[in-house]
Formats: structure tokens, sequence, C-alpha cells
């Protein structure tokens, strides 16, 4: 899948309320996105939220299998697990998830995040998917 065609699977399964994450580039193993940060992501202390950087990290890890196995909406998380390593600050994160494996049936994915301009990962998770038959 392209980038225009993952970012507008991504609008088409959340047609309610589309999710502000925006698909920056997928490459054969690995998917960027991007999640604008506004007011409304902080926390106290004047960082992201962890469970913001836990949807961005699931929603990369699944954009990251349909754009190798095409759009199967179905997929869904069986596991995720995240650590929290730095104090992100009040700006754009984006997540690089990565395909460590991809089964028939189930998918596992590193997720890297980072503040914008940042090289320096501020959380990173390992996700498990689920992947529905046929």
């Amino acid at each position: 899948m392209t980038v225009d065609e993952l970012q507008q699977f991504l609008l088409d399964g959340f047609p309610l309320d589309p999710p502000a994450f925006v698909v920056e580039d997928i490459r054969e193993q690995q998917v960027r996105l991007r999640l604008p940060i506004s007011a409304f992501h902080g926390r106290p202390g004047g960082t992201v939220s962890g469970p913001i950087l836990m949807s961005l990290a699931d929603c990369a890890a699944w954009l990251a299998i349909v754009g190798h196995i095409g759009p199967v909406a179905l997929a869904v998380t069986t596991s995720l697990h995240i650590d929290f390593l730095r104090k992100p600050a009040l700006v754009d994160v984006v997540a690089t998830a990565t395909l460590l494996k991809l089964g028939k049936r189930l998918a596992v994915v590193e997720v890297a995040m980072v503040s914008d301009g940042s090289k320096a990962i501020l959380a990173k998770a390992q996700v498990t998917y689920s992947i529905p038959p046929g």
C-alpha cells in the first residue's frame, strides 16, 4: 500500500472520529507515523500522556502490518508492551514501526517513538497482532 492508501484506510476505519495520526512513510518492513501534539494530548507536568503514546504505538503497528498484507481491517491487537524511557515534551511525536515477524496468524511489530527533532527514543513498544484467516 502507498502512504495515501494507508492514510485513507486509517480514516475509513474510524469514520465517526478520525484519529489525528499522519502517515509519513512506508517501506518494505516499516511505517512512520506522526502525531501532531496539542494541549489535548498533555498531562500535568507538560508532557504527552502515556495512553496517547500507547495509542500511537498500536496504530503504527497496525498500519505496518496492513501496509504489508493489504487492507485487513479485522487484524486485532493481542499484546502491547511499552517502556517509557524519557519524558516527552509537548511537541509532535513520530513513531517508526518495524515488522519483526509476519506469520499467517500473528505479527510482531517493534515501535520506536521520538519527539520531533530528537533522535532519543522516548518510548519503545512491542505489539503483537492476530491476523484473521483468509
